[in-house]
C-alpha cells in the first residue's frame, strides 16, 4: 500500500459542492495485458490521448457526518440509474478509501456521459475513472487548499489506476507511459506520467478515425482478459515482446521513422488478440469486418505508399491512424472502401489531444 496519497488533513468539516469532468479516451500504441494484483500491469504501456472520445462526469456532494461506515452514493449514465455499475464502483471506492476517507462521509451523485458507444473497445471504462478521479480530487482540493497541481494529477492517475488500469493514462497528453521500465527513469506501475522523451514533428499531428464495427457489449470484459493471462503459455514471452517493442517505438518517434512505427503499432495490435485467443478458455472479440478492414488497409497502404496505419483495443472496432497530410485522401478511402463494414455505416473522427478539461 503506497502512503503518498494517504489523505491525512483530519476535521468534520461540513463541506457541499458540485465538480464536473471531461476526460478522453485514449489508444495504446504498446498494449497492456495482464496484471498482477492492485491493478499492476504486467508489462509497461504507451499511449496516445485522444479528443473527441470522451466522458462527462459530474459529482455533487455533501457532508454525511452521523454515518460513516458505507460509502453513499448513487449513479446516473445517460440520465438513467445504473445499479449494475453500481457494484462495480463499490469496490472502486472500496479500494480507494485508504486514499480518500472523507468519501465515507459524503453522500455523492455520479451523472456520466459518453461521446462514444459504452463497452465496444474505445476504453469507455479509461475517460470514466480519469473523470471521477479528477472530480474526486476536486473534492479533496476543496478539504485541503493546498494540494499542488502536480500532486493533484499524479493522485488522480492513481486513483484512475484503481477504476481500470488504462484509465491512468487518460490524465495527460498526448503520449502518457504507464508502468515501470528502465528506459524511463521516472516511470512507475502506480500511475502514467506525460511521455518526456523527444517526439518527432512528423508525429505532431496524427489522426485517429475510429471505425465502430460493433457497438454492442463486449462478449468477455477486459478484466476477465486481463484476469486469463496468469498462467498464460505465452505471458512471459509477451512481456519480454512488449519491453522490445516500447523500445523500438521510442527510437521511431525520436527519429520519425514511421514505417517502424507503422510495424509496432499493428504487431502490438495482433500480439494482444493473439493472446485472447491463445488463453485458456480461449475468445475472440474481433469480428468478420475487423479482419476484412485490416486486408483493406494494408492493401491500401501497398497500393498508396500511405502512412495510414490500424489499432485495436480489447474489442472489434478498428482505430485507423495516419498523419494529417492524408487527411482528405484517407477520409475517401474510409467511405469508399471501409464505411460500408462499420454498424450502420458509422466511424468517429478523432485526433490526438492533450488531455482532460475541468467544466
Amino acid at each position: 500500500m503506497n502512503e503518498t496519497f494517504v489523505f491525512n488533513v483530519l476535521g468534520n468539516e461540513n463541506i457541499k459542492g458540485v465538480s464536473q469532468w471531461q476526460s478522453p479516451s485514449n489508444i495504446a500504441l504498446i498494449k497492456y495485458w495482464g496484471k498482477k494484483p492492485d491493478q499492476i500491469p504486467m508489462n509497461p504501456s504507451l499511449s496516445l490521448t485522444l479528443t473527441n472520445c470522451f466522458s462527462k462526469t459530474r459529482i455533487s456532494y455533501q457532508s454525511d457526518l452521523l454515518s460513516d461506515d458505507d460509502f453513499k452514493f448513487s449513479l446516473l449514465f445517460e440520465g438513467k440509474r445504473e445499479i449494475s455499475f453500481e457494484n462495480k464502483l463499490l469496490t472502486f471506492f472500496e479500494r480507494i478509501k485508504h486514499y480518500c476517507p472523507y468519501l465515507l462521509n459524503l453522500k455523492l451523485i455520479i451523472e456520466s456521459s459518453n461521446s462514444f458507444p459504452h463497452s465496444s473497445g474505445i476504453a469507455s471504462s479509461a475517460s470514466f475513472y480519469s473523470a471521477l478521479s479528477l472530480s474526486i480530487m476536486d473534492i479533496e482540493k476543496h478539504l485541503n487548499s493546498k494540494i499542488e497541481k502536480e500532486f493533484f494529477f499524479k493522485k488522480a492517475s492513481f486513483l484512475a489506476r484503481l477504476g481500470s488500469g488504462s484509465a491512468c493514462r487518460s490524465l495527460m497528453g498526448p503520449v502518457s507511459l504507464w508502468g515501470e521500465s528502465e528506459l524511463f527513469k521516472d516511470s512507475t506501475d502506480l500511475y502514467a506520467i506525460k511521455y518526456q522523451n523527444e517526439i518527432n514533428n512528423v508525429f505532431s499531428n496524427i489522426n485517429d478515425t475510429v471505425l465502430l464495427v460493433d457497438k454492442g457489449k463486449k462478449d468477455v470484459s477486459s478484466s476477465l482478459g486481463h484476469g486469463l493471462m496468469n498462467g498464460h503459455s505465452f505471458s512471459n514471452d509477451r512481456i519480454k515482446q512488449a519491453h522490445n517493442n516500447l523500445k523500438q517505438i521510442k527510437n521511431a518517434l525520436k527519429t520519425g521513422d514511421y514505417d517502424l512505427f507503422i510495424k509496432i503499432v499493428e504487431i502490438e495490435a495482433l500480439s494482444l488478440h493473439a493472446m485472447m485467443m491463445t488463453s485458456n478458455p480461449c475468445f475472440i472479440l474481433m469480428k468478420p469486418n475487423t479482419l476484412q478492414i485490416i486486408k483493406e488497409v494494408w492493401k491500401y497502404r501497398k497500393e498508396t505508399n500511405s502512412k495510414i496505419c490500424f489499432t485495436l483495443d480489447a474489442g472489434a472496432n478498428i482505430h485507423l491512424l495516419y498523419p494529417q497530410n492524408e487527411y482528405e485522401k484517407i477520409q475517401n478511402f474510409i467511405s469508399v472502401k471501409l464505411s460500408f463494414l462499420c454498424e450502420n455505416g458509422e466511424y468517429i473522427n478523432d485526433k490526438i489531444g492533450v488531455g482532460p478539461n475541468k467544466l
